[in-house]
């Protein structure tokens, strides 16, 4: 029984991986803002505890006034009132990259229980959010 439980819970992130990584491919795709800044070199995709798909792209500006694809797709899952990050997953035309410092201490102050939500890091491959915070002062 507990084989099964945990083959379908395998099954379901696989679905949700790849339900992610499309929904990020999606939204992303450079364009050229004016002088040379541009919007759209990442797409991002957060699925919520409740089951919602929010996305979001980045700004590339000067002066560091741009953001990534997570902190949008944050923004637009605050908007709906939710706070509760299941799966998260950003993309390039490279492929799948992992956040950075700022989206992954977003995603932790945001909400706690979001350390151990699943940071796609490969098209098979997810790691818990604590794994990348190790020592992290909301660890507990």
């Amino acid at each position: 029984m507990l084989i099964s439980i945990l083959i379908l819970r395998c099954e379901d992130m696989k679905q949700t991986r790849g339900e992610l990584i499309e929904a990020a491919r999606a939204v992303c795709g450079d364009f050229p803002l004016q002088d040379k800044f541009s919007a759209g070199g990442v797409g991002a995709a957060i699925r919520t505890a409740d089951g919602h798909i929010y996305t979001g792209i980045c700004i590339d500006l000067a002066s560091g006034l741009g953001f990534c694809a997570e902190v949008a797709a944050m923004a637009e899952m605050l908007k709906h009132r939710e706070t509760h990050i299941d799966a998260v997953v950003a993309v390039s035309d490279r492929g799948i990259v992992p956040p950075c410092g700022r989206c992954r201490e977003t995603m932790a102050q945001i909400d706690p229980r979001n350390m151990d939500c699943k940071v796609i890091v490969g098209e098979d491959r997810e790691v818990l959010l604590r794994d990348l915070l190790p020592q992290h002062w909301l660890n507990k």
